[in-house]
């Protein structure tokens, strides 16, 4: 948790607003109504400078959206002044829900998409904001992160384009691989991680569940995820398991290396609980071929953790695997879109993580050291202090 009596007597860099775009709209609005709650809670003998002018208000949304011509092309328009404001815009660029016309045509709006329109609510901004930073959740074309052919490097194109727009800060939330920041070494790029919003998740839909070496344990389902899967399975103090992927490389589908199989490392898992915990989810093949193999290794409970649950396959698969009895529960965020749908999965858990969002926010504003928000060490061992004495 960040520091609070810092934060009530800290300067804000600037007056707050947030730009949620269509994309983000839903998250923006719950963002916004912790913030608002925060400080109203604010010691009153703070607010008396003059320095803290709009620090306490009823909204800190912005009214800003990407109307389009027929054509498909669009324009960003922001709604009121901005002038000398701490700009936090918020985009989701997996929301595939959104739609537009194109000559008559309607076309599902893609991640390429929403960039544009971050770009384009950035330039509508007009340089007047204080100081501009961009929330994206999924940070995009975060999996084109390195070059291994002749092939593009998306990722780092777009962070560089977003500084060179004037963007100070770029806050996102399990990159597929940090590294890519490397790319704008001398601008803000922050990446948290949301593995106490899986354990509160976790813990709620299994009250029950006894958190010990001998009864559960934490497996990576690929060499990628093994950072993740050693500091959950160290913060539990539970042993952890890795699978690695044997794949095709003479073969590409769907532009790439099928896999072949999953060779699993670890300890036997007959009897435990396993938490399966990965950074997305994207058709789920992978993950569900991890999962029905602990269960064929005689795990008991499976629960897959998730930070992003694209489900570019549709749930499916997923219901089959759960009635057959391979996964449990999947726990993910709602950092990006989740389909209606989702909400009637029995097997569903969705980790909130819009006060996370709005900590993050208010200690940016702030400008205030965010390495208690970055760390959720402690936070875990409260809470998993607070479970045991409840069993």
């Amino acid at each position: 948790m960040p520091n609070i009596k810092l934060m009530e007597t800290a300067l804000p860099v600037a007056p707050l607003k947030i730009a949620a775009l269509d994309s983000c709209k839903v998250m923006g609005q719950k963002v916004n109504d912790y913030i608002v709650r925060f400080r109203q809670d604010t010691l009153k003998e703070s607010l008396d400078s003059p320095l803290f002018s709009s620090y306490q208000l009823d909204n800190y949304l912005i009214d800003c959206h990407c109307p389009r011509f027929g054509t498909g092309e669009a324009k960003g328009i922001i709604g009121e002044s901005i002038r000398g404001k701490d700009l936090f815009i918020m985009v989701d660029v997996c929301n595939y829900s959104l739609t537009y016309t194109v000559n008559g045509h309607l076309n599902h709006m893609s991640p390429d998409d929403h960039y544009q329109d971050l770009k384009r609510v950035i330039s509508a901004a007009n340089g007047k904001a204080h100081r501009v930073n961009v929330i994206m959740p999924f940070l995009y074309e975060s999996r084109q992160h390195k070059r291994t052919k002749r092939e593009s490097l998306d990722c780092a194109l777009a962070l560089q384009e977003l500084v060179d727009m004037g963007v100070t800060n770029i806050l996102t939330f399990d990159a597929h691989d940090p590294r890519v920041q490397n790319s704008i070494p001398l601008h803000g790029f922050d990446n948290f991680n949301p593995p106490y919003q899986f354990m509160k998740a976790l813990l709620r839909a299994e009250p029950e569940l006894i958190v010990d070496k001998e009864r559960l344990m934490v497996v990576s389902p690929d060499e990628g995820a093994m950072h993740r899967a050693v500091y959950f399975s160290n913060v539990l103090g539970v042993n952890m398991g890795m699978f690695y992927k044997r794949r095709d490389y003479s073969t590409v589908i769907n532009g790439k290396n099928p896999i072949v199989a999953h060779e699993f490392l670890g300890d036997d898992i007959k009897g435990k609980n396993v938490i399966i915990v990965d950074d997305m989810i994207s058709s789920g093949e992978s993950m569900l071929d991890v999962a029905r193999q602990i269960k064929d290794r005689g795990a008991d409970r499976v629960f897959v953790c998730t930070s992003f649950g694209l489900f570019t396959e549709g749930f499916d698969m997923f219901d089959e695997y759960y009635e057959k009895g391979y996964i449990d529960r999947v726990i993910t965020t709602n950092l990006t879109y989740l389909p209606p749908a989702v909400h009637e999965k029995p097997y569903f858990v969705i980790a909130d993580m819009s006060k996370y969002i709005a900590l993050i926010i208010d200690s940016f504003n702030h400008d205030i050291s965010i390495g208690a928000v970055l760390n959720p060490t402690d936070k875990i061992h409260k809470l998993l202090e607070k479970h045991r004495n409840s069993l």
